[in-house]
């Protein structure tokens, strides 16, 4: 058994059923992903869309392609109908051109919602106040071939462990009270995307749905 094949029986035996692995394989070769994809692992992460369109050509059709990373609205055209699930929305501008870009190409974008609760500046999304707003004024009713199937958010690079998880627990809490919030009428709302490598149990305990597993699986990146 090959490494990677290896630590994903592994981390199969410690995610918990019911939450999904997409195995981070961003900035590796298309190699190390048939590895994987011979474990029996199907869903992969990406985070520039060149890089995702050219694995994809050398690749089995049936892979489950996740896009990340932050996109940019002139390389949305190019992955509708080409990815299973967008899940980094971090601007409502950004959401409209997907929708668009759908409707135009006759699919129907799967997309998460990006929270931005982390410490650092640099990483993208809404604030909790932007999201709640977003949905409560039920703006997501002018979309027309985009699903929001729930939120996606990162805790800070800390190895503070409290911060961790009282920033997944924001995310989490901002993702049920839209989820259960009954009079918005969402269906399908149901994905809660959080946790890397060295921090997925954590999210995991606050409700992940799916976690994005890269390093453990793959070994430091190639850049």
């Amino acid at each position: 058994m090959t490494r990677i094949a290896s630590a994903i029986e592994e981390l199969r035996r410690e995610i918990p059923c019911g939450v999904e692995l997409v195995a981070v394989s961003k900035f590796h070769p298309a190699e190390a992903i048939e590895e994987a994809y011979a474990a029996g692992q199907r869903r992969f992460g990406e985070s520039r869309v060149q890089e995702l369109l050219k694995k994809q050509q050398q690749l089995p059709a049936d892979i489950e392609w996740h896009f990340i990373g932050h996109l940019q609205t002139n390389k949305v055209r190019q992955l509708m109908g080409r990815v299973s699930l967008i899940e980094s929305v971090d601007t409502e501008h950004l959401l409209e051109v997907i929708d668009s870009e759908a409707r135009r190409a006759g699919v129907t974008a799967r997309v998460l919602m990006q929270l931005h609760v982390a410490r650092e500046e640099t990483k993208f999304g809404f604030t909790p106040e932007e999201l709640l707003d977003y949905f409560g004024s039920r703006r997501f009713e002018r979309l027309q071939a985009t699903h929001i199937c729930g939120m996606m958010g990162m805790a800070s690079n800390t190895d503070d462990t409290q911060r961790v998880r009282s920033d997944f627990r924001q995310i989490a809490e901002v993702f049920r009270a839209i989820r259960h919030d009954d009079t918005l009428g969402l269906r399908g709302f149901d994905t809660l995307s959080m946790g890397m490598s060295g921090d997925w149990p954590i999210a995991v305990e606050e409700g992940a749905t799916i976690v994005r597993v890269g390093t453990r699986i793959f070994g430091e990146r190639d850049y």
